[in-house]
């Protein structure tokens, strides 16, 4: 007997990646992780409305309010994207001196300019300023673009900073600031290796029939999925890493309950220490 799945790869990574945020935001709000991680939680918020819009929104609408919906949705994900790296990398380094932070922070933005002058192209000034629809959706988009490559530059920069530094300086291990700053440094790795390889590919590649330029684009699709994937996985990372108390908050809550248990003038041994 032969199993016939009328589903495709892309349509199951989507279920299950749209799933798997819903499921987070359920952690996030059932383990009173949304309070502490404020901004981690809207971005989560709005990757999951962009996943449910970009289904339910294809093909019902002119194709220029569609790209205009998606781009400022586009935007708006970037800019809290960094803000979550800001959000992170403070609460893993919250020991740390202010001026050692600042230092910090600006080599870290100096390393993402780079990055940003050096990968992808820039068009003319001229396109994006012509004054029409087009132009200023050409411009939102390379902004968010932009700000995208920022942010995975600056989540694999922490990433490595949390690893070296991170329990010296307040992020011990299995504490939900250096697992956040993991899954992000994994899914921002994962997402520049794929821009890397379909670049080289795209300069390299020349195909001379249509068989094989339906092979490269094959290709793309792979590595796109393999991408979504990775991602998926960082979100599963996530569900089970915010569910699971840091080492010592279980001590934490328990501690109050032990004392208001205790008889009057007599106090628990860990309270009296």
């Amino acid at each position: 007997m032969h199993l016939n799945f009328a589903f495709t790869t892309v349509q199951i990574l989507w279920t299950l990646t749209f799933a798997a945020h819903l499921v987070l935001l359920v952690v996030l709000m059932g383990r009173d992780r949304a309070r502490r991680f404020p901004w981690f939680t809207t971005g989560i918020a709005l990757a999951a409305l962009r996943l449910i819009s970009s289904r339910l929104l294809y093909g019902r609408l002119p194709q220029l309010t569609m790209s205009e919906i998606f781009i400022v949705l586009a935007d708006v994900s970037s800019v809290v994207a960094l803000l979550v790296v800001a959000e992170v990398a403070r609460r893993a380094f919250g020991r740390v001196q202010r001026r050692t932070l600042i230092m910090w922070a600006v080599a870290l933005m100096v390393l993402g300019g780079l990055v940003l002058g050096f990968w992808g192209p820039w068009p003319a000034w001229k396109t994006l300023t012509a004054g029409s629809l087009i132009s200023t959706l050409q411009l939102l988009q390379l902004i968010a673009q932009k700000i995208g490559l920022l942010v995975d530059v600056l989540s694999i920069a922490l990433g490595v900073l949390v690893l070296l530094f991170g329990r010296r300086y307040g992020a011990g291990w299995r504490s939900h600031a250096q697992l956040l700053i993991i899954g992000l440094s994994t899914a921002s790795l994962g997402q520049l290796a794929v821009q890397a390889i379909w670049e080289i590919i795209a300069k390299t590649a020349v195909p001379h029939s249509m068989a094989e330029y339906e092979r490269i684009l094959g290709l793309r699709e792979k590595l796109l999925n393999g991408n979504n994937a990775v991602y998926l996985l960082v979100l599963v990372w996530w569900i089970v890493c915010l569910w699971i108390n840091e080492p010592g908050e279980k001590k934490e809550a328990e501690a109050p309950s032990a004392i208001a248990k205790a008889p009057a003038g007599e106090l628990p041994k860990d309270a009296q220490e």
